[in-house]
């Protein structure tokens, strides 16, 4: 991943995030976007992060602020699982595992060169509450040690107006399956 975006990538991309962030003032009530456009514009290895997330249809956008840390957080808000982040195992353990018919890459790894978080599932729930995500394809979500030592991964969606969290074998992946993921700036 570029660690800064040009000065033509980062216009392109700060008016897609205040094009989103007007539409969807129900994800961030209270903020403003100067105060989070003068965060972004300090932070271009973050900005290039948001870059990452927007490129594989993550649809990133604000849904919070921590008060103690002087934080904007962004989740990816697109209505299903991005698209640029599916078919893939939870993990490098896992795809490693895999004898055949290996994915091309794993949730962990990706989220890790792309600089974010895979959201948890406290976050996950969270992030159901601005909206209905997931409701054709499903999220890994970041996996407790002692459930990914005995092999398995949790991943959720939204059905029958419900968050569901599952569990799957690590190394098993799915077209409709990708992540979602967080960053703070």
């Amino acid at each position: 991943m570029k660690s800064t975006l040009s000065t033509d990538q980062q216009e392109v991309l700060l008016s897609v995030l205040e094009t989103r962030f007007e539409k969807n003032m129900q994800r961030h009530k209270g903020l403003e976007w100067n105060k989070v456009l003068a965060k972004l514009q300090a932070n271009p290895d973050k900005l290039a992060s948001i870059d990452e997330m927007e490129r594989t249809e993550g649809e990133p956008d604000v849904v919070g602020y921590d008060e103690k840390t002087g934080e904007y957080i962004f989740y990816d808000c697109s209505a299903e699982s991005p698209k640029g982040r599916r078919s893939i195992c939870y993990d490098h353990e896992a795809l490693e595992k895999r004898k055949e018919h290996k994915p091309a890459d794993s949730a962990v790894n990706m989220a890790e060169e792309m600089g974010i978080k895979i959201l948890n599932e406290e976050q996950y729930k969270e992030l159901q509450k601005l909206g209905k995500f997931d409701s054709k394809t499903s999220s890994w979500i970041d996996t407790p040690s002692d459930i990914r030592k005995l092999g398995g991964a949790l991943f959720s969606d939204f059905r029958y107006n419900t968050v569901f969290v599952y569990h799957n074998g690590a190394d098993s992946y799915y077209a409709a399956r990708g992540f979602r993921g967080s960053l703070r700036v």
